[in-house]
């Protein structure tokens, strides 16, 4: 596998692409991704105005008749993680299609049998009632998996969002990465108080538990703070640290004094690590719920780079 590996003429794949951050990631750490699919017809074209030297496939994964699929060294996926995360305790069952997604990543090795995977998806995938079949199925294609929980905030992105990271290596042993954890970014880099369309807190009509929440914030952190309208941050997040986790609809916003306003797409983009150029849909919704299903891409690269300096 070393060989494959050396320089930087690595060819790569991105299943489930979403709107890049993978493939962003990769192309950051050196790799050529020469093909990516998805679902979903507006990610794709979003994917596609940024990456216009990749190929492209909107299609069902399970679907892929992995022939055409160009060769490659290095396998990106991110399968569907709705179905992963848990309620009262308990796998969602109606969201089975969405698990077996992770089975399209087993797919595309049987046949390409790239050097190296690497799958990312919410740490709960490791709870999945099919895991080790998934992980015996990789295995016996050869692979030698590492599982990893990291942090983007550990690694060059101002937001705290856990994630598990499995490489995948045609190796005897796992592979071992060095990934040192770097400085964290407040938050307060990517927040502009000129941008956006501010309201007052104190307007009529305000929910009362909003108000709760940005009472709670004062007493903590000051004039200037985050608030989550859903989730575990019931009062209120400095901007002097990193922002909890993006998620697809918009679930941060930012108090200054007596006005208040949510994050705009280009501040939720930010948060996500993605080039400042990097383009989105128009839509405010669309480009949220796309940049809270990626990969960040800072992440993807230091993943990829330790996978390099492994091999």
């Amino acid at each position: 596998m070393a060989a494959t590996f050396e320089g930087t003429n690595i060819r790569a794949i991105d299943l489930f692409a979403g709107a890049g951050g993978f493939t962003t990631g990769a192309e950051m750490a050196g790799c050529q991704v020469v093909w990516a699919a998805n679902h979903w017809r507006e990610a794709v074209d979003v994917h596609a105005r940024n990456h216009p030297g990749t190929v492209h496939a909107c299609q069902d994964l399970h679907q892929t008749d992995w022939t055409t699929v160009p060769a490659h060294d290095l396998l990106l996926a991110s399968p569907a993680c709705q179905g992963h995360s848990r309620a009262r305790g308990k796998e969602r069952a109606h969201h089975d299609a969405q698990r077996s997604t992770a089975w399209a990543v087993v797919s595309a090795c049987e046949y390409h049998r790239p050097a190296a995977v690497v799958v990312e998806n919410v740490p709960e995938f490791a709870k999945w009632t099919l895991y080790e079949a998934w992980c015996s199925a990789m295995g016996a294609l050869g692979y030698a998996l590492a599982p990893q929980i990291l942090d983007a905030a550990d690694h060059g992105t101002p937001q705290n969002r856990r994630r598990l990271f499995i490489v995948g290596t045609r190796s005897k042993h796992p592979i071992e990465l060095r990934l040192d954890n770097q400085p964290h970014i407040p938050v307060s880099n990517v927040i502009d108080f000129n941008a956006g369309a501010w309201s007052k807190v104190d307007r009529e009509h305000r929910a009362a538990a909003t108000l709760a929440r940005v009472k709670a914030g004062r007493q903590a952190h000051g004039d200037r703070f985050l608030i989550a309208y859903y989730g575990n941050e019931h009062g209120g997040r400095s901007i002097d640290r990193p922002i909890g986790t993006i998620t697809t609809r918009d679930r941060w916003a930012v108090i200054d004094g007596d006005r208040m306003r949510m994050l705009t797409k280009d501040e939720n983009r930010a948060a996500m690590g993605f080039p400042a150029g990097y383009k989105l849909p128009e839509q405010h919704r669309a480009a949220v719920h796309m940049l809270g299903n990626a990969v960040p891409p800072k992440m993807a690269r230091e993943v990829i780079l330790a996978l390099k300096e492994a091999a």
